[in-house]
């Protein structure tokens, strides 16, 4: 990272006090408001066949001003930070609010919702790294060269090493004002193989970690995508038919992504979701929970308040199958005539229980079946709960990978893959906001050849 940034507490209190100023001119135009100030840089290397392709270097700057005037709502945004664009991004957002219908559910948290930013723990997030581009250049070249060393492996689509910092501040006119800080340091490398056919297969390797020193061997996942890679040559067709499926670590989480979408305010209060009437009723197995811990160290969905600064706290939403807890933010919590769940923003990090202790372990608890290591297409709805995705990944009989599997599609209703779970390996991603590892559910609709 640039070794000119400002010092932490420096560049935090200078984010804070843009967010403050702004918040208290618009108290001086009569308005309420929510505001925030967010601050990222980063630097991003990409090498393919061990040639720099790209060298980005990026520094963004975003003040958002959210008004509430006799009900009315008004929304400006700059990237100034000077006081003159900060005075007419706030007027901005006043004169919008004249122009808006008003809305009895708008407006800021309640007082009683907010946190205290004083007594915020420390969730270790924030861990910059300061390294040279000549440094990162040779990172990325040595990711992908320890993949395409690998014997099979015909071609790459590169390797990219990041590292960004990101400060946030947000306040408003009730006299909240908080600020965040976190880094996110990455390496990603995506390889080539062919098939006895001619046919090229494609896979890669990522990981994303707060502190690089976290980080795996640049080596070790060079070396990762090329088996993933290999791993992948000459597939077959499934029969259509009903399997036993094993979703993997890389793509499991989507499927709490599906819930979390239907369980969330947005779509409660506008009936649009496949959970309409389902609180407090069983969606999955007993065994089955599900923990939302906003204060897990190090996590990819920590913070010590959300983005309106309503207090958060580790929680159930899951309780032994139960659907317990919802995500609202103060918005949809009125709409609902509920009280905010501190989830303005989205959800935080979702730890649902385990079952066994790795990938092997669940595939020879299961026996046979199909082990999806992908994903394809955008075919989930929410409201009435349909899924229907093509999917790629491996036959495996005995506990035991058989042969690669591609041109499948997984189809059926999220309440009935859910209520399916038969078991969760404790191999989660923990660069995943939720860390659902592989997952199994029984008899999924597989339709093939």
């Amino acid at each position: 990272m640039n070794p000119g940034l400002p010092s932490l507490p420096h560049w935090q209190q200078q984010l804070q006090r843009v967010a403050e100023h702004a918040a208290e001119r618009a108290r001086h135009l009569g308005a309420t408001a929510q505001t925030g100030v967010s601050e990222r840089v980063g630097r991003s290397i990409t090498v393919r066949h061990g040639e720099v392709e790209t060298i980005e270097h990026h520094r963004e700057r975003t003040l958002s001003v959210t008004v509430y005037l006799d009900g009315r709502t008004g929304h400006a945004a700059t990237s100034d930070l000077s006081p003159r664009a900060i005075e007419a991004t706030v007027q901005a957002a006043v004169a919008i609010a004249r122009h808006t219908e008003p809305d009895p559910a708008a407006g800021l948290p309640d007082p009683s919702w907010l946190a205290d930013p004083s007594a915020a723990p420390d969730l270790g997030c924030y861990h910059p790294w300061s390294v040279t581009p000549e440094t990162l250049i040779a990172l990325t070249q040595r990711l992908e060269a320890a993949g395409t060393a690998q014997t099979g492996i015909v071609n790459s689509e590169g390797a990219t090493c990041t590292t960004e910092v990101e400060l946030s501040a947000i306040a408003n006119t009730l006299g909240f004002s908080g600020v965040t800080a976190e880094t996110v340091h990455s390496y990603s490398c995506v390889l080539l193989a062919q098939s006895d056919d001619g046919s090229l297969v494609r896979d890669g390797a990522w990981a994303s970690r707060r502190a690089v020193d976290q980080l795996p061997d640049p080596e070790a996942l060079g070396a990762e995508a090329a088996t993933r890679a290999l791993q992948r040559r000459n597939a077959r067709r499934l029969p259509t038919g009903r399997y036993d499926v094993v979703f993997s670590p890389e793509v499991a989480p989507s499927l709490l992504s599906h819930f979390v979408a239907a369980a969330s305010g947005g779509a409660l209060y506008r009936r649009a979701t496949f959970l309409l009437e389902r609180f407090e009723t069983q969606l999955f197995p007993e065994w089955f929970s599900i923990q939302e811990d906003p204060w897990l160290p190090q996590g990819f969905g920590s913070c010590p308040f959300d983005a309106e600064g309503v207090r958060v706290a580790p929680r159930l939403v899951i309780d032994q199958g139960r659907w317990v807890g919802r995500f609202l933010s103060s918005y949809t919590a009125r709409k609902l005539g509920l009280t905010s769940t501190g989830n303005a923003g989205g959800a935080h990090n979702l730890l649902p229980t385990t079952t066994h202790d790795s990938l092997a372990a669940l595939l020879a608890s299961v026996d046979r079946g199909l082990l999806i290591t992908e994903l394809l297409g955008h075919g989930v709805n929410t409201v009435t709960g349909e899924y229907s995705r093509g999917a790629a990944g491996f036959w495996f009989e005995n506990g035991t990978i058989a042969f690669p599997v591609h041109e499948i599609t997984v189809s059926g209703m999220l309440p009935e893959l859910f209520a399916g779970l038969i078991g969760v390996a404790n191999d989660a991603r923990p660069d995943r906001r939720f860390r659902l590892g592989s997952t199994a559910i029984a008899a999924v609709q597989i339709a093939g050849q």
